[in-house]
């Protein structure tokens, strides 16, 4: 992008900064096509374009290096996130891998012990090929992380809450000793999204999305995003992003913006669910723990609502054992028994074989994943409906 064309993208920006966020999800900047004032961001299904003045080249020349729907993507999850430069990938792990394609051989990274499963299996069975170091640790714990500091670290990756046992880091704490040590903050913000939570208000220097759940909400478009606080990382981003061709497509793009602009309406009404099934789950006996960050008991609520102004709409719960589990999952009717989550149908997972089935078991013990272990991601039906449901399953397992 032309220096230009980048004042100008920064210039819509900051006027649309000043708008509430639910304004913001609507009003992001390229709502309205400039040319014939369409209302929705055109889909340029274009590979490559033509160059009218060899000396003066287009702001797009490929759709690897850029791509006019894309980059309208790229901006509005900018303006929502409120940081410098924003990113889109082929899917939440082409963006996290990407981003990881910063570290080089030698380096060393402190991560969040009960990290997505996904991510857990690129730093141990990919990166760490290449010689690139991960100390898990239970970030909970600030104490925890200061100690895996070693002269080779540059980064600190988060995720909170976690997946799937909703663990709650404290994000500035972290962020805070993290530029005391020059170490990169990076966080995925797939559970809460800008809606919820906005990590670079908090210091954090890159936020990744697994755009794919909540963001997309409507489990039909594969997607990854990330965002730099700064310029000089949205260079290092870019770069890798068109070296590695981990691009978002067009037709993705424009799927993913539509799914956005509903993001507030469905959190908001996920959320009110989610928090009537985690009491409602809190209040059965035959369910030996609820992992909610809206409940009272929950570990690090009070960090949670400093850091955050929702609570989510994911909730998980352990029925005791695996085989009750598998019960349960067979004998519901109304979520749908799947990987992923964040849309607006409710889903039901079971991490041990599905989001977490990567991680050795043991590992996933150690963690609090156990067998037994639920995640419902709840979706936008009546919670009276979905109880009932649950109900029935849990009785007859």
């Amino acid at each position: 992008m032309s220096e230009q064309n980048n004042n100008a993208n920064n210039h819509e920006r900051n006027v649309h900064s000043d708008l509430k966020f639910d304004t913001k999800l609507l009003h992001f900047g390229d709502e309205i096509d400039k040319t014939t004032g369409a209302s929705s961001v055109p889909i340029y299904q274009a590979s490559t374009f033509h160059h009218f003045d060899i000396f003066n080249p287009p702001q797009h020349d490929y759709s690897r290096s850029g791509n006019p729907t894309r980059q309208a993507l790229e901006d509005y999850i900018t303006l929502l996130e409120g940081g410098a430069r924003g990113f889109a990938y082929s899917s939440g792990m082409a963006a996290i891998s990407s981003v990881f394609m910063m570290f080089s051989s030698g380096d060393h990274m402190i991560v969040t012990e009960d990290v997505y499963g996904g991510t857990y299996r690129l730093l141990t069975s990919i990166l760490s090929r290449m010689q690139i170091e991960t100390t898990f640790v239970d970030m909970t714990n600030i104490e925890e992380v200061k100690a895996a500091l070693k002269p080779n670290t540059k980064a600190v990756y988060m995720e909170t809450p976690s997946n799937p046992t909703l663990r709650i880091t404290d994000i500035a704490a972290v962020t805070s000793w993290a530029k005391e040590h020059e170490l990169i903050s990076i966080l995925d913000n797939t559970f809460m999204t800008p809606y919820y939570q906005r990590p670079i208000e908090l210091g954090v220097d890159i936020v990744v999305h697994s755009a794919t759940k909540f963001l997309g909400g409507h489990s039909d478009v594969l997607a990854g995003l990330a965002v730099a606080r700064t310029d000089s990382l949205g260079t290092q981003l870019k770069q890798l992003q068109n070296g590695l061709g981990t691009v978002l497509g067009a037709q993705e793009s424009w799927l993913l913006m539509r799914g956005m602009k509903t993001l507030g309406a469905r959190m908001a009404h996920s959320e009110q669910s989610t928090a009537k099934l985690a009491a409602w789950l809190s209040g059965r006996s035959d369910i030996t723990a609820v992992f909610y960050p809206g409940l009272l008991d929950h570990p690090g609520r009070e960090a949670h609502e400093r850091q955050s102004s929702g609570y989510g709409a994911v909730v998980s719960f352990d029925v005791g054992s695996g085989d009750r589990a598998k019960a349960v999952l067979n004998r519901v009717k109304l979520p749908i028994v799947a990987v992923s989550l964040g849309a607006v149908e409710s889903i039901l997972s079971y991490p041990a074989m599905m989001s977490h089935a990567a991680m050795p078991a043991e590992v996933r013990r150690d963690r609090g994943i156990t067998d037994g272990l639920l995640r419902f991601s709840v979706g936008l039906e009546d919670i009276d409906d979905l109880i009932a449901d649950l109900d029935q399953a849990l009785q007859d397992s």
